[in-house]
């Protein structure tokens, strides 16, 4: 692997766009900051005069609500996405060394505009802003591939005999769960 190169990042982007990134069209397409006095309305913030953390930006919150829409990503699956996508982080406007809201946050933003009853609002308001522009809103899937690991089955004569003779097998020793026969019928 070569070292990084100062213009990696921009060449990369500039593939993507070539390639047809439609969060990029969508960016082209939606004026975000229109939804913003709504959202204000239905979180209704405080002025943060008692301190604490300053929320994130809620066009930002609502644009994550939409890539996790887009996709059907879990919340934990949204933020592992958001720093690990430059698409997505092109999107949001954030650069590599910017805060990214965790899943607990994503969360409750969500929940925040559902008990303030204006999630459904927005979205059927972002639609008709796509529709007018001449797309057809549709929601994709990301598949979500997990490695999990594999019981191991008998499967030697050596291993079955071994097994109706009484020795159990040191890593299945804690595992009564194990010793269950397999099912010959799965193919």
């Amino acid at each position: 692997m070569k070292p990084p190169g100062f213009f990696d990042i921009e060449e990369r982007l500039a593939r993507l766009s070539g390639l047809g990134d439609q969060l990029e069209a969508f960016s082209r397409t939606v004026d975000f900051v229109v939804f913003r006095p709504e959202l204000g309305q239905a979180l209704a913030y405080s002025d943060g005069s008692k301190g604490g953390r300053p929320p994130f930006d809620p066009v930002l919150m609502f644009k994550i609500l939409v890539i996790q829409t887009l996709n059907n990503l879990s919340d934990e699956r949204t933020e592992y996405l958001i720093n690990d996508r430059l698409s997505f982080m092109r999107f949001l406007g954030l650069g590599l060394s910017d805060r990214v809201p965790d899943a607990k946050t994503v969360w409750l933003f969500r929940e925040r505009l559902t008990q303030a009853g204006a999630i459904e609002r927005l979205f059927d308001r972002f639609d008709a802003t796509l529709r007018n522009a001449g797309y057809l809103p549709m929601s994709g899937q990301i598949l979500d591939a997990t490695l999990v690991a594999a019981p191991k089955q008998l499967n030697s004569n050596a291993e079955k005999a071994d097994l109706r003779a009484g020795h159990i097998p040191q890593d299945w020793q804690d595992k009564p769960s194990k010793l269950s026969h397999k099912d010959r019928h799965a193919r």
